[in-house]
């Protein structure tokens, strides 16, 4: 039975990434080979040598709502943070609450806008079984639009408190963003630039898009001992058929199909989960640990992921445990820039 003390590990503070680099593909990359059971330093620019000509990449085009929400409970003034979920098509909206004392349906909390003033209210309804809240802002505007004033950039803990600076709206957000839906950044894909994809395309390289919004569920660190008794977040996700096309082609030309982030792994393999890729569009759930099977990807790119969490379990089952945790131990020692904004691996 796998336990989860064995995904622990410590990491010196002084390399938990506070801010990108000036040049998104100048994070450092740490390439893992399977078959070799060997390590080797390099570079995100150098992608395109590394890679084949016939491979695919599949890029996860969701983009990250400005979702942290900061206001105050109207009645007692006591300060209240948010995060949104998602909204329904009755314009309410499903978050996350956090304040002092207990919060009751009916009451309303007002939201602070980027500017710092005052700005909409949001009026509490039922709390769901999940410990989310049902609310209803007392504005008609479109949803996107009122978080785009009022919301702040998502930003995990560990990167400066979750505090945004402006250039945050930018830098946590990949260059092919499209489908709005996230609460976090599918981090892998933040190293790529446009003139970076180019340069794949023009080696051979083909890219394909995939969409899963991120939940707050990715950082969450497993509670239970056991792997096995985990509840997995869901996430929600949609693979068209153009993707499977794509990612068919490449199978027939024999190149690998290379996942950028764990996102798209997931969602590849819960569309492949009857033993061929099919589209698909809904909630996963998927939790991949050991001894689970791979169908859909043969490499992945990916950040360096917090202890005790399922990304790291994700990515121990596909590199092979060991072979990751000595990865893991070499970009200690190497002083790589982990989590969101820092460098990442290929394991191929």
């Amino acid at each position: 039975m796998c336990q989860l003390a064995q995904y622990d590990y410590d990491l010196p503070r002084r390399l938990i990434a506070q801010f990108p680099l000036p040049r998104r593909e100048d994070a450092r990359l740490l390439v893992v080979s399977r078959a070799r059971n060997a390590l080797a330093h390099s570079h995100i620019r150098d992608l395109p040598e590394i890679l084949r000509p016939g491979d695919c990449l599949v890029i996860n085009d969701t983009r990250v709502l400005p979702a942290r929400l900061v206001g105050h409970r109207t009645l007692t003034g006591g300060h209240w943070e948010g995060l949104f979920l998602e909204a329904d098509a009755d314009g309410l909206w499903r978050l996350i609450c956090k304040t002092r004392g207990k919060l009751t349906p009916g009451e309303t909390v007002t939201l602070i806008n980027t500017d710092g003033q005052q700005d909409v209210c949001l009026q509490l309804g039922a709390r769901q079984s999940d410990g989310s809240w049902i609310a209803r802002p007392d504005s008609a505007e479109e949803t996107l639009v009122l978080l785009e004033r009022v919301g702040r950039v998502p930003l995990p803990p560990y990167i400066r408190k979750g505090e945004m600076v402006d250039s945050d709206r930018q830098h946590y957000q990949t260059v092919y963003a499209e489908q709005p839906g996230a609460v976090a950044a599918p981090t892998a894909g933040l190293h790529f630039t446009k003139t970076l994809l180019d340069r794949l395309k023009q080696q051979g390289i083909a890219l394909c898009r995939l969409t899963l919004h991120v939940g707050p569920g990715t950082f969450r660190p497993i509670t239970s001992d056991a792997l096995a008794e985990h509840r997995m977040h869901w996430e929600w996700g949609r693979i068209g058929q153009p993707a499977v096309d794509e990612i068919a082609a490449c199978r027939r030309r024999g190149g690998r199909v290379v996942a950028v982030g764990t996102t798209s792994v997931r969602l590849l393999e819960t569309a492949a989960a009857g033993g061929q890729l099919e589209p698909f569009t809904g909630r996963t759930d998927l939790f991949i640990r050991p001894r689970y099977r791979f169908r859909a990807i043969d490499a992945l790119l990916t950040n360096f992921h917090l202890p005790r969490t399922t990304l790291l379990v994700l990515v121990r089952t596909f590199g092979g445990d060991e072979l990751i945790r000595r990865a893991y131990q070499e970009a200690i020692r190497e002083e790589y820039r982990f989590y969101s904004y820092g460098d990442a691996m290929l394991i191929v």
